[in-house]
């Protein structure tokens, strides 16, 4: 039985390299996947998942436009589709997050979302906020603290390295923008609201 499933963490725990590993599993076996990762997150290169660990794939890109269930009916229908994988998927709307429900109830297609939960304020991403809510699974990738507890937050450094405490909700960065905290040391940062 298909379902959709939303793993999530903070930066750095590895969710680039469970999509990556999950994907090669399926394709392993002879089935096909079908790779999406966000057009804003051109870090590593555009079209491609990329793990710090230096593995990569091809993936289709998605923005705020981007009809996902025509799309994946359109890709099953030429080549039979096992699972849709899903990068970067807390910049997912929530109308994007309704296709893949459609996608894993009417084409019975696994759909693997993986994204970050909150962001740099604590505030929740509209992707993920609608991932929490409608996913058949929810999984929790952990990462660590530098002081080596569970990591559930981030922060956003500025142009010093200080924590920034405004600003657009999504810029795109890697560790030389944001590090993953605990409670307690986000809240030294970051007063929850």
């Amino acid at each position: 039985m298909a379902q959709l499933y939303f793993y999530y963490s903070s930066m750095n725990a590895g969710k680039s390299t469970h999509l990556l590993q999950s994907s090669y599993n399926y394709n392993e076996c002879g089935l096909n996947t079908l790779l999406y990762t966000a057009k804003i997150d051109d870090r590593y290169a555009k079209g491609k998942v990329s793990s710090r660990l230096g593995i990569h794939a091809d993936a289709k890109l998605f923005d705020n436009n981007t009809d996902l269930l025509t799309e994946v009916k359109l890709s099953h229908n030429t080549s039979r589709i096992a699972c849709v994988l899903i990068d970067e998927a807390q910049f997912l709307s929530k109308a994007q997050v309704k296709q893949l429900t459609d996608i894993v109830d009417g084409l019975k297609i696994p759909v693997l979302a993986y994204g970050i939960r909150t962001d740099f304020l604590g505030q929740t991403f509209s992707g993920s906020a609608a991932l929490l809510a409608w996913a058949d699974k929810l999984v929790e990738l952990k990462t660590i603290c530098h002081c080596g507890r569970k990591a559930n937050f981030v922060i956003r450094l500025d142009e010093n390295g200080k924590a920034a405490t405004g600003g657009e909700q999504v810029e795109v960065g890697g560790n030389e923008r944001y590090q993953a905290l605990c409670r307690e040391h986000f809240k030294s940062y970051v007063p929850l609201a």
